[in-house]
């Protein structure tokens, strides 16, 4: 390798270094930073509400109503 391409190679990337969002205010103040791991826990926590929500639908489709009582049979309107 002459000296030419030493000084014009490609720099080496690592790819392991993952991400990081930061959220800034109008007056160029750091507001919050966002890392990987709020990602996946929001994710899990998505998957998890939306399993929590489908188990409860099923529960409450097949469990029988509290508040509805038997029809009763009622003696028709007179009129006079």
């Amino acid at each position: 390798m002459n000296n030419f391409e030493s000084r014009h190679s490609q720099p080496k990337l690592n790819n392991d270094e993952g991400w990081v969002v930061q959220v800034y205010g109008s007056n160029r103040r750091l507001l919050c930073v966002l890392e990987p791991s709020h990602g996946w826990i929001f994710l899990i926590g998505c998957g998890f509400g939306l399993l929590l929500s489908i188990i409860w639908f099923n529960v409450a489709r097949y469990s029988p109503s509290l508040d509805t009582a038997p029809p009763v049979d009622s003696a028709p309107l007179q009129v006079d």
